[in-house]
């Protein structure tokens, strides 16, 4: 009684487009699946994109230095790295938390009132 039925006599899938099909199914779910996979489980890419766009690209490591005394009452700097003050801020990151929807704002130093 054990009969091997062969390709034409699957009874799941009779006929060239029925394979067509399923493999058409097959591929739509993987590329799907890859997609979601790349949404969901793959931001840390999105994190490891370049901040600086364009202060200072030729040296390997921005770094600004001040001596309190130099400072004054008040000194407002920039975190965005959008400001063209650099490294002072000028308000950039407005125009930035708009168009990103981020919400980075100034270091601002104040001397202390006695």
């Amino acid at each position: 009684m054990s009969e091997v039925l062969s390709g034409s006599q699957c009874p799941l899938l009779n006929s060239r487009a029925e394979w067509v099909a399923a493999a058409s199914i097959a591929a739509g779910a993987a590329a799907l699946g890859y997609l979601a996979y790349k949404a969901i489980l793959c931001k840390d890419k999105a994190s490891k994109a370049m901040v600086n766009p364009n202060i200072q690209k030729d040296n390997p490591k921005v770094v600004h230095a001040f001596d309190m005394e130099d400072l004054g009452d008040k000194a407002v700097y920039c975190r965005c790295w959008r400001s063209k003050q650099f490294p002072l801020c000028d308000g950039s990151h407005t125009k930035h938390n708009e168009e990103t929807g981020d919400n980075v704002g100034p270091l601002i130093i104040k001397r202390k009132e006695a």
